[in-house]
C-alpha cells in the first residue's frame, strides 16, 4: 500500500474533527446535567442526575390485562418517568395521584409515566389501589418476579427513574417526591423541550 503524504493531513483533520465533536458532546451532557440539577427544588432535590446516561435492563415485564410482555426498549422515542411501586407501599399511595397529574399534563407522544408494580401484587389489588386513589391515566403493568427491579438496582420502594428518548437512565430518585410540584414539571418540560429542539435541529 502506498501512503500519500497528503493522507497525513486528511487524517489529522479527521482526528481533530472527531475530538471536537467528542468534546462538544461531553460539554452538552454536562450542560444538561447542570440544567436539570438547577431545576431541583423541595423534595425534587433528592433526584440524582447522572453525569452520563446509563444503560437500562432488557428484562421483560408483564403488561396489564394479560396483554403480553414488554421491555423498556419499547418506549424509546419518548421521555419516560419509570416508577417502581407496590400496593402495600404507603409512600406509593401518597405520590401516585401526583404521578397521575404529571401524566395528564404531559402524557402523549413525547412523554409517559410508566408505573410498574414490582413483587407480589395481584391484578385485582392493583385495580383496587387505582380505584381508591382515582388513578385513570397510568398503566397497571407488573414485574411479579422482580426481574426488572433487580437489574435496575431497585433497593426500596418507591423508586423513580428518568429515561431519555434513547432509553438511557439520566436520573433517579429514591423514595417519594412531589411529582406534581413546579420543580418536577419544569424538569419534565426541560427534558421534552430539549430533545424536541435537538430533533428539530437535526432535521
Amino acid at each position: 500500500m502506498v501512503w500519500n503524504p497528503g493522507d497525513n493531513m486528511r487524517l489529522f483533520r479527521q482526528l481533530s474533527l472527531y475530538m471536537a465533536l467528542a468534546l462538544g458532546a461531553n460539554a452538552a451532557a454536562a450542560a444538561d446535567q447542570a440544567q436539570l440539577e438547577a431545576l431541583r427544588d423541595g423534595s425534587m432535590k433528592k433526584l440524582v442526575v447522572h453525569a452520563e446516561p446509563r444503560d437500562v435492563s432488557a428484562a421483560a415485564f408483564d403488561l396489564a390485562d394479560g396483554a403480553g410482555t414488554a421491555t423498556l426498549a419499547d418506549y424509546q422515542g419518548k421521555i419516560v418517568l419509570l416508577n417502581f411501586w407496590a400496593t402495600w407501599c404507603a409512600p406509593c399511595r401518597k405520590e401516585m395521584p401526583q404521578l397521575e397529574e404529571l401524566q395528564q399534563e404531559f402524557g402523549g407522544e413525547d412523554f409517559q409515566v410508566l408505573t410498574i408494580a414490582t413483587g407480589r401484587n395481584s391484578p385485582a389489588g392493583i385495580q383496587k389501589f387505582f380505584d381508591e386513589n382515582g388513578i385513570n391515566s397510568l398503566p397497571r403493568h407488573q414485574d411479579p418476579k422482580q426481574a426488572l427491579a433487580r437489574e435496575m438496582a431497585v433497593i426500596g420502594l418507591p423508586i423513580t427513574v428518568l429515561l431519555d428518548r434513547d432509553g438511557k437512565e439520566v436520573a433517579r430518585l429514591l423514595g417519594d417526591a412531589e411529582w406534581n410540584s413546579d420543580s418536577a414539571k419544569q424538569i419534565i418540560a426541560a427534558m421534552i423541550g430539549e430533545d424536541t429542539a435537538a430533533a428539530s435541529a437535526a432535521d
